[in-house]
């Protein structure tokens, strides 16, 4: 009996220790989990807020020229029209980070650099046709969106100096998919800080022709761009020819393009292409439609819009920690703690978009004013912000978990749901609410918070419940 009781005895410490080593193990795991997170998102955040300052930046500049509603509505033609192209060939960016992560993750190190090498001479070539072509039809691209001449000839001009860049941006792209997927976003942030600082630098200079240069008004913000772009392929140019990344990955030593690599880059990044430039139609349809209601009305929306990134931006930033961290995880064929990673993540990343939101809510009357001096437009724009501060709450899942199916080779997904969303429900239903019902530009932005909390709900559904593989490029 007496030792029948020890035994219990025994037994039941052994019991409470292990609770207490559950109990004092998971916050110490949550916190290490959120740690590691964080230390590969705050990099991009502060790389990408940078962006993010220089388009906000770059719309006050434009807002304090003596044309400012042209110039502000031919701004946000000009910038979406630089976004579809440019997203749909920088999705370059999404197969090399997820090739990168999956064989950083099983320690194939010289198989990364395989894939940086060929993603790089794919950057380059497909970047000097884009150039070659939107610059040649620059002025005809512009004026399809544009309801004015002279906004038509301004957004042209602009174009037509932009993808003069085109060539340098997308090797920046391969570098940048590379540098995530080993998880050394540090890089990321030293090289798109530089560049958007200097990128402020040249955009003033040219705007304004300052240090003794022609002024050139909204062009020179095009001009001003391409040139930081140079500087920023310089930056990682410079990184991957130190020592210990060029023997790690066998960089420079053996340049090739591998057909096998490419087609899987293709494979993986198509799909986003795609995505890219029909969600980006969708929102120049947007565009497009708050243009019925008036130019003023498009120079108030693109002002909101440029606050928006705000928190488009670290919400990607959220989503490339999850895509890494998940591709890593997948690499080791680890599908469970892959998920784990995955929500995580966009936990964090709600946080940061429902803080956000509140101060979009509550203080457009002191944000908007820092954007624009005239009057007329900071009226307009208010009540906007205030919807899109709603709309933005839902960002940081959608983005996060996005990402995350994308580890996965769920990319065809992810373009389904998206551009589903965008052009079957988003730009119909700012079109009802806009102009058949009559409520004008805040019954257009009133499609928003449909878009972005749908296409978050779709995701989560997906990557919660989808049947996960052990996908091999």
């Amino acid at each position: 009996m007496i030792m029948r009781n020890n035994v219990i005895n025994n037994y039941e410490n052994v019991e409470i220790l292990t609770k207490k080593r559950v109990l004092n193990y998971t916050p110490v795991v949550l916190e290490n989990k959120r740690s590691r997170i964080l230390k590969l998102a705050l990099p991009v955040i502060a790389g990408l807020s940078t962006q993010t300052l220089l388009s906000l930046i770059d719309t006050a500049m434009i807002g304090r020229l003596p044309d400012a509603k042209y110039a502000l509505a031919a701004m946000g033609i000009a910038f979406l029209a630089t976004w579809a192209v440019v997203s749909f060939f920088s999705s370059l960016s999404t197969g090399t980070h997820v090739l990168t992560a999956r064989n950083y993750g099983s320690k194939d190190y010289e198989e990364c650099g395989n894939v940086l090498n060929t993603s790089i001479i794919m950057g380059f070539i497909i970047g000097m046709a884009v150039s070659f072509l939107v610059v040649y039809f620059s002025y005809q691209i512009a004026n399809v969106f544009a309801a004015d001449n002279i906004v038509g000839r301004y957004a042209g001009e602009y174009l037509f100096y932009r993808f003069m860049g085109i060539p340098f941006f997308l090797i920046t792209v391969s570098y940048r998919g590379f540098y995530f997927g080993i998880g050394k976003t540090k890089v990321f942030m030293i090289a798109g800080i530089t560049a958007s600082l200097l990128n402020i630098l040249f955009d003033y200079s040219l705007i304004y022709g300052a240090f003794g240069l022609t002024a050139m008004g909204l062009a020179g913000a095009g001009l001003g761009s391409a040139l930081a772009t140079v500087v920023e392929t310089t930056i990682y140019l410079i990184f991957s020819s130190l020592r210990k990344c060029r023997q790690k990955f066998n960089l420079f030593k053996n340049i090739k393009y591998k057909a096998g690599i490419a087609k899987n880059i293709v494979k993986l990044s198509l799909p986003i292409s795609f995505q890219s430039i029909f969600t980006l139609i969708g929102f120049l349809l947007f565009m497009s439609i708050i243009g019925i209601t008036g130019t003023l009305q498009q120079a108030a929306s693109q002002t909101v819009l440029s606050t928006l990134f705000v928190s488009f931006m670290p919400a990607i930033g959220f989503g490339i920690a999850a895509q890494t961290l998940v591709g890593n995880k997948l690499g080791e064929d680890n599908i469970a703690e892959a998920k784990q990673w995955g929500f995580e993540t966009s936990k964090i990343a709600l946080t940061y978009t429902i803080f956000l939101g509140f101060i979009f809510i509550l203080f457009p009357k002191i944000i908007i004013p820092l954007l624009t001096s005239d009057s007329s437009i900071v009226e307009v724009a208010i009540p906007l912000m205030r919807i899109a501060g709603f709309a933005q709450v839902f960002i940081g899942i959608g983005f996060v978990l996005a990402n995350g199916l994308l580890s996965a080779g769920e990319s065809l997904f992810v373009m389904l749901a998206d551009v589903t969303i965008n052009l079957f429900i988003f730009v119909p239903v700012a079109y009802l609410f806009g102009i058949i019902l009559n409520l004008g530009v805040e019954g257009v932005w009133l499609a928003m918070p449909f878009y972005t909390s749908l296409y978050a709900l779709v995701i989560f559904l997906k990557f919660k419940y989808g049947k996960w593989n052990k996908y091999r490029p």
